[in-house]
């Protein structure tokens, strides 16, 4: 496989006519080598216009890279600065860390996954990216131990936006999430008023795997 050209064929013809034209993020696209962050099996799904399923030494741990139009949608609307800090729930094999990365200041991604935060992290590595940190934990249970951030993503869909995300936004913050439950999903970006509230953006229908965790929980108010 020509690895640039299919590179070259993803930006041009699936991420660039779902309106990603942020000449930003498309540039970051062609850096950060997505094939470094497949697990080797599925190596050739690297630039498909699918999930790709993620397994750790021949375990499927369940868990899949979102769709690359996605991902890339989703980055540029949040429209992450160089000063600002980020949090993603479900680190996944890296990749989106490391995207959020090349736009932010510092990344903490949280990964439920035992031997995928291994395998995250040791991408990340890999890559050379030094400011992500990766943490095995669980992001519907870590609210009481994180800080407040610029930017949160949730890598994976929820029943709803929980409050306890909102409330570690800070002013003039975003979050990022796929909301609802199959066969209706939607990508969203609710963003954190200066003078208080939220404000929320619809940006596109998709369907993702949940993150788990969030489906058990009741709490949810949006």
């Amino acid at each position: 496989m020509d690895i640039e050209r299919a590179r070259y064929n993803m930006i041009e013809q699936q991420i660039r006519p779902w309106s990603v034209l942020d000449q930003d993020i498309l540039d970051t696209l062609a850096v950060v080598r997505r094939e470094a962050f497949v697990p080797a099996p599925y190596r050739a799904m690297a630039f498909t216009d699918m999930e790709v399923p993620l397994t750790v030494g021949g375990r499927a741990t369940g868990e899949s890279m979102l769709a690359p139009k996605v991902e890339a949608r989703i980055l540029q609307e949040l429209a992450v600065r160089r000063h600002e800090t980020v949090l993603e729930i479900g680190a996944g094999s890296g990749y989106m860390a490391a995207l959020l990365a090349h736009r932010g200041r510092h990344v903490d991604t949280l990964e439920i996954d035992g031997d995928l935060a291994r395998f995250a992290a040791a991408n990340l590595a890999g890559a050379g990216i030094a400011n992500v940190t990766v943490r095995q934990a669980d992001g519907s249970d870590a609210a009481g131990n994180l800080p407040a951030y610029d930017v949160i993503v949730l890598s994976g869909s929820v029943p709803a936006v929980p409050d306890f995300l909102l409330a570690r936004l800070n002013a003039g913050g975003r979050l990022a999430a796929i909301v609802g439950e199959l066969p209706v999903m939607q990508a969203r970006i609710v963003t954190r008023a200066p003078a208080g509230g939220f404000g929320t953006v619809a940006l596109f229908e998709t369907v993702a795997r949940p993150l788990r965790g969030f489906a058990a929980r009741s709490a949810f108010r949006f």
